[in-house]
Formats: C-alpha cells, sequence, structure tokens
C-alpha cells in the first residue's frame, strides 16, 4: 500500500518544519505543492508539480504516482486546505497527515489572545452572506477572506447590518519580512488596503447599554428604540414566543418585524437557530439596527423589502410569526403556506376583527389546525395617587399548525 504524505508547511518557512517532515520530502520522488512551498526546497531532485486553482491534476498524477509521494500544503493540510479534497477523491487509507502551525494560529499567537473559543469561517465556497452571518452569530471569530470577498468587503456588509461593535485585528503576510498586523475597528477597515494573503479576527465588543440581557421572555418595552407604540406589548409577546414552540435550531420568519422585539427575543431562545426579520418601514428599520446592538443579537438578519415579494430568496421556514402584513396578508400567508413542512407553525397577532377574519378563513380553508388566543392587558399606571389600571385594546394571537 502507497502513502501520500500530506504535509504543512510552517509560518517560519523550512526551520518550521519536524525533523520527520524534512526526511519524508528528501526520500519522496514526486513533491507537490504551491509556488512557494516548493521554492522552500529549490534543491530537491525528483519531480515536482504546482498546484493551482484546479485541483483535479493533483489528484489524477497522484492516482499514477507508485512512487513515494508528498503534497506540501500551508500550515494545517485539514484547516481550509486541501486535506479536504485529497480525502473525498483519494482512498482514505493512502493518506497521511503531518500538520504545522496554520496561519490562524499564528495570528492568535501574535495578538495574545486565546483561540480555543474563536470559530473558524472562511468565505471560499461560503460566499458573503453565509460569512458574515456566521460572523454575527458569534464572539469571536478568525475569517480567512479572498479577492473578491477582502477585508473592507466584510467590514462593509457588517456595518449596513448595523454590527460594528467589533475589534479588529488585520493579520497580513505572517511570516514574511512583509508581516503587518494592524489593531482597529470596523470602520478603520473600510480605509485600509489588504495583502491578499491576510487573516482577519474580529472579537465582539459588548456596548455598555446592552444591559446583560439572557435568554428571557418579555423584555420591557421601554428597553426596546421603537417608533411609539408600534410595538408588540412584552406580555403579548411572551405570548406569541410561547405559542411559536420554538426549538435551539429552528428557522424562523418574522414578517412585519417593527422593531424587532419579537425577533431579539426569539433570538435569544434559538442560540443554533436563524431568524430572517423582514420590514419594508425605513424608521422601524434604523430602531431595529439599534436594538440588534443593544441586545447583542447574534442569528438575526434583517431583509429590508415588502413581503411575500422578499421572502422567495429566504430558507424554508419552521414558524412563522406575522406582526404586520401591510396589506397583502392573503398573499403572505400563501408564501409561508407553500414554504412551511408539515407540523410547521403559524402565530399571527390581529388588532383588528378584520385581521382576525381574513386570517381564520385562509386557515380554515387551507386545512390548519387553528386556536386563537385573546389576550387582554391592563396595567397599572406609575407615578400616580391611586393604583388604578390602564387597559390596552384586546389581541387576538391566532396559532395555526400545517396538517
Amino acid at each position: 500500500m502507497k502513502t501520500i504524505y500530506v504535509i504543512g508547511a510552517g509560518i517560519e518557512g523550512q526551520e518550521g518544519f519536524s525533523r520527520r517532515a524534512l526526511e519524508l520530502v528528501a526520500q519522496a520522488e514526486l513533491l507537490i505543492g504551491g509556488p512557494r512551498q516548493l521554492a522552500l526546497f529549490p534543491d530537491f531532485s525528483g519531480t515536482t508539480m504546482a498546484t493551482g486553482d484546479n485541483l483535479a491534476p493533483v489528484v489524477e498524477c497522484l492516482g499514477k504516482c507508485t512512487g513515494s509521494a508528498v503534497v506540501l500544503a500551508s500550515g494545517d493540510p485539514l484547516f481550509f486546505g486541501i486535506g479536504r479534497y485529497l480525502l473525498r477523491n483519494l482512498p482514505d487509507a493512502d493518506l497521511e497527515f503531518v500538520p504545522n502551525v496554520s496561519s490562524a494560529q499564528y495570528a492568535f499567537a501574535k495578538i495574545r489572545e486565546p483561540w480555543d473559543d474563536a470559530v473558524f469561517v472562511s468565505t471560499q465556497g461560503r460566499g458573503l452572506k453565509g460569512a458574515v452571518d456566521q460572523i454575527v452569530a458569534h464572539d469571536k471569530v478568525a475569517l480567512l477572506t479572498d479577492n473578491v470577498n477582502t477585508p473592507k468587503v466584510i467590514a462593509t456588509e457588517l456595518i449596513e447590518r448595523g454590527r460594528d461593535g467589533y475589534t479588529a485585528y488585520l493579520c497580513e503576510n505572517l511570516g514574511t519580512a512583509e508581516e503587518s498586523i494592524t489593531h482597529t475597528e470596523l470602520k478603520g477597515l473600510l480605509k485600509l488596503p489588504s495583502a491578499a494573503l491576510n487573516v482577519l479576527i474580529l472579537i465582539k465588543e459588548y456596548e455598555a447599554g446592552g444591559d446583560g440581557i439572557g435568554p428571557c421572555l418579555g423584555i420591557p418595552d421601554e428597553d426596546f428604540a421603537t417608533v411609539k407604540k408600534l410595538i408588540t406589548n412584552e406580555e403579548v409577546r411572551a405570548v406569541s414566543l410561547a405559542k411559536l414552540r420554538l426549538r435551539q435550531d429552528m428557522t424562523l420568519w418574522d414578517i412585519g418585524a417593527g422593531s424587532g422585539s419579537v425577533s431579539i427575543e426569539a433570538d435569544h431562545l434559538m442560540p443554533n437557530g436563524r431568524v430572517f426579520a423582514i420590514e419594508r418601514n425605513p424608521q422601524c428599520l434604523t430602531f431595529f439596527k439599534k436594538n440588534l446592538k443593544k441586545f447583542n443579537s447574534r442569528n438575526i438578519t434583517l431583509v429590508a423589502g415588502d413581503a411575500p415579494a422578499c421572502l422567495e430568496d429566504l430558507p424554508d421556514p419552521d414558524r412563522v410569526f406575522i406582526g404586520g402584513s401591510g396589506g397583502h396578508l392573503w398573499k403572505i400567508l400563501d408564501a409561508a403556506d407553500g414554504r412551511l413542512p408539515i407540523g410547521g407553525r403559524v402565530v399571527l397577532n390581529a388588532v383588528t376583527l378584520d385581521t382576525l377574519n381574513a386570517a381564520t378563513d385562509f386557515f380554515e380553508n387551507a386545512g390548519y389546525e387553528l386556536e386563537v388566543t385573546t389576550v387582554n392587558i391592563s396595567r397599572t399606571r406609575p407615578l400616580t395617587d391611586y393604583k388604578m389600571f390602564e387597559a390596552y385594546n384586546p389581541v387576538f394571537v391566532l396559532t395555526a399548525v400545517k396538517e
């Protein structure tokens, strides 16, 4: 049985290789690697092959090779490296991996920051949106960028989402004479050119006004920045979220999200889930972004647009909450019905009898199991001499389960 050794090249050039790694290279008949890795062994006497963007020829060459072969990679070959591709295309038993220090590991060491609690993301294969979704979902991220999704592009997308509360370390050309590490904030990245070889480390800096609010139901209304009276009251919010029966890994559509009170509490309840908040009102969107920062929300994607048109590009939901429909209730319900799985739930808050009747007709005709709960709230008035109750308009909470 032949063995193909996949060896990681360290940050320090040939000095970073172990004695065993150097012996394996010296004994090899075929040496494969990128131009930078091959340049570390100018005196290699066997056959060499430079890798490019297309790795199919590498697999073909290794398949035909009958002698000893070494594939050079950067750092750890199984950390966003060639190792994954080789495992998919060659027998596992033919491969042996000899890892080295990865660029991300080296970068954390240079900035004196523990990395055991970090998440590692590459824009290759994930794209800008997927990468930024991962960033906002975690507190500490090491990002391997590409020529399209540069640190500046990443920073721009985060700022547009209202997620600018990160400390940034731009680590460039690590281990070379041009090595540079810049400590800045997201807005600072907008002004910085970046080298092609870089690691971007982002660490969430919690806002002082965040109050450390964790998973809970019924965050006080006054804690949210919002258009006056355009908020799902905390008691109604608690009932609605209970009716949604969220699990930690679900996907939720929050349609007519307003200032984000339902999305933010749902985000706290779904640490591994995703919330897509749809809102068209520019003023509400401004308040929503402020609330995202204040409550350190992680898994919320704000979608500015009109439903149902903007729902087409979203992943299928497990749950749908409708706080407002903009006059398109039936079209929204029809779109949601087409995407919900069997057993999926829609929770809708209706303030008017017109909305109640229209939604009831739809769910009954579509074959949903429907329950309607009326929530009547009265609160004592603060700062008065007498304890008197102030009544709020009743809210009809419709819970529809797809059968």
